[in-house]
């Protein structure tokens, strides 16, 4: 089944929900990290959805991998921050 939209893309609802995850857990961070490592986390998580979309728009195989790699390493760099907390 082709999809019609990357909304259609189960990774892409996933990666919505974790941003929607990300931005609460990180609401309960200390104040003083709201330039530090709030902010990093959620540009992380935001990065995830974001390059799932750019990578699901490009023509070639080449450059949508390139953008779905971006994406994985958002996660490993959400999952570092967290173990960092």
């Amino acid at each position: 089944m082709k999809t019609q939209s990357y909304k259609d893309l189960i990774v892409w609802q996933k990666s919505k929900q974790l941003v929607l995850e990300i931005y609460s857990l990180s609401d309960n961070f200390p104040i003083n990290e709201k330039f530090g490592i709030t902010s990093q986390i959620n540009r992380a998580a935001i990065s995830i959805p974001l390059n799932i979309v750019e990578g699901y728009r490009r023509r070639g195989p080449k450059e949508r991998k390139q953008f779905f790699t971006i994406a994985f390493g958002s996660g490993a760099e959400i999952e570092a921050l967290i173990d960092i907390m």
